[in-house]
């Protein structure tokens, strides 16, 4: 189940330095992989003004539980504001296992995630899991 995350995990995200009250705060659903399976991933505050996100849970096309090593594993870590609302820091990308530069953009209940080798980027959009 190493696509649970396919080569989309990052991007820049609006809102303001990270803080108990950060709106990017909170769990959400990834896009499915190949196989159809969705992550879960918690973002939560990791440093003063960072923000990281693990993998909580992982669910099949029909909403059921997947068994897999993905679950627990921090899929971005570091994401620090460069300028009001913007956040950028480093990501895993379970689908490849390597390490991106990446960034996060919050809008609204959809979270952008993008990661960049080199000039080459991609990009997912997440949904707030409510």
């Amino acid at each position: 189940m190493r696509a649970i995350l396919p080569c989309a995990i990052f991007a820049v995200l609006f809102g303001s330095a990270a803080s108990a009250s950060d709106p990017a705060l909170g769990k959400w659903r990834t896009e499915p992989d190949r196989k159809g399976q969705v992550g879960i991933v918690k973002v939560h505050e990791c440093a003063e003004q960072k923000l990281c996100g693990r993998i909580v849970a992982a669910r099949d096309p029909g909403g059921d539980p997947v068994v897999t090593p993905n679950v627990g594993k921090m899929v971005f870590w570091d994401m620090r504001p460069t300028e009001p609302g913007h956040y950028e820091g480093m990501a895993w990308v379970p689908a490849r296992d390597a390490v991106y530069r990446a960034g996060m953009r919050l809008m609204g209940n959809r979270l952008k995630v993008r990661g960049c080798l080199g000039p080459i980027c991609q990009s997912q959009i997440w949904t707030r899991v409510k």
